[in-house]
């Protein structure tokens, strides 16, 4: 079962587990290893997904595949390149990317998502993957210009919007994360492809580098790097994260009359 955060009739923010395209009530967080399928909801089709987890914060790894460093003109970083996004750009599967005003080339970058799944300050590369609850799929949306401008990221990274995550997670022990097929497709055109496999910093050195600097909390992100193929976002864009093992990740793209065309 894949674990999902829904809006209930109540309008009410519930845990949920998704099995065969039925959605159950989660007895139990997500984040205990005891907690089991309630309550049958209904038919997932007919659920409102929310962004799968709602973290302290989450944590973005820059250059992590070669050929994408290098299609932005960027030197190899000699150890993973650290970056953040603020919990309030994330949101969910169906949820619109919004095209701020303050920028002409907002640009997708597919990616792979771990959830940390308990509280983790100094874990060692062997120990790493233990603290992992599961994976997601995820767009780090970037304003491009503004990222080129800027020695730092944050305005490029942090608009409102700029995080989709989802549809679900699908638990570590249910899925091996060291090959994974990454896909990014913008209106059914394949615009980016990749494997985790060919990351330049695998998922534990990932964990071990920022654990050592800050406490992970448990469902906090972690993005681990694009691959290569990253490109403009225009109003009426449907943009579509895919993950081998993991699902898609679909949402619309909307503009706000002066942003990125």
């Amino acid at each position: 079962m894949k674990i999902v955060r829904y809006q209930s009739a109540a309008g009410t923010e519930r845990w949920g587990l998704t099995e065969n395209g039925q959605l159950f009530q989660l007895d139990g967080s997500p984040f205990d290893p005891r907690a089991t399928a309630g309550d049958h909801v209904g038919a997932l089709a007919n659920a409102k997904l929310l962004a799968p987890v709602a973290p302290s914060k989450v944590v973005c790894i820059g250059r992590n595949y070669a050929a994408h460093a290098a299609e932005l003109g960027n030197e190899l970083p000699s150890e993973p390149l650290i970056f953040y996004k603020p919990p309030s750009s994330l949101i969910g599967p169906g949820d619109p990317i919004v095209l701020p005003p303050q920028s002409q080339q907002v640009e997708h970058e597919g990616e792979l998502a771990m959830v940390i799944g308990r509280r983790a300050r100094h874990v060692s590369e062997a120990e790493a993957m233990s603290v992992v609850l599961g994976f997601s799929c995820a767009n780090d949306v970037t304003a491009r210009d503004i990222q080129r401008r800027e020695k730092q990221w944050a305005r490029a990274k942090g608009f409102d919007s700029f995080c989709p995550v989802g549809p679900w997670i699908v638990r570590a022990e249910a899925l091996d994360p060291t090959d994974l097929l990454v896909q990014l497709s913008v209106n059914g055109e394949l615009r980016q492809s990749g494997r985790t496999s060919w990351l330049i910093f695998a998922l534990p050195r990932l964990i071990a580098e920022i654990s050592a600097v800050m406490t992970l909390e448990a469902g906090d992100l972690i993005l681990t790097g694009t691959p290569a193929g990253v490109g403009p976002l225009h109003p009426g864009d449907r943009v579509a994260v895919e993950i081998e093992g993991i699902g898609a990740l679909v949402n619309p793209v909307v503009g706000t009359g002066n942003g990125a065309r």
